[in-house]
């Protein structure tokens, strides 16, 4: 005879509802950077900021980084998270082109592949710093 009683189905429900907010936030702080990114760039090129990844790596990284990073913050501040958490997941915006800057001034990269692998490397860096938080994030 199976074991039917509610605490039992309570706890797998609740663990499965902790792992799907912790997706859902995931995937809402990717929204929000975007936003932040869309917004922002448009501001920026409305002011005739516009820098290219040919012409100023450097430049063109760290804005985008800063209006991903705005557009997250904003989302991440609405939602009641400390400054702690948010300057964390920041952070996983700019970390990436720390090994990456020299490499582009060495000719080693170019503009482009500097973009593409700080992007590829800030999605598991967000990761682990919501799983750092893990019970924060699944509320």
């Amino acid at each position: 005879m199976t074991d039917t009683t509610p605490e039992r189905h309570t706890g797998r429900r609740t663990t499965t509802r902790r792992w799907g907010r912790f997706a859902l936030h995931y995937i809402e702080m990717i929204v929000a950077m975007f936003a932040g990114m869309f917004a922002l760039g448009l501001l920026w090129s409305a002011l005739g900021i516009d820098p290219s990844y040919a012409r100023d790596p450097e430049l063109a990284y760290l804005l985008m980084a800063f209006d991903m990073s705005a557009g997250m913050a904003v989302g991440m501040r609405v939602r009641g998270h400390a400054w702690a958490p948010v300057l964390e997941m920041c952070g996983a915006m700019f970390v990436p082109v720390v090994p990456l800057f020299p490499l582009l001034w060495l000719g080693l990269i170019d503009g482009m592949a500097l973009m593409v692998a700080a992007h590829v490397a800030m999605f598991p860096l967000m990761l682990a710093a919501m799983f750092r938080r893990r019970d924060e994030y699944a509320h």
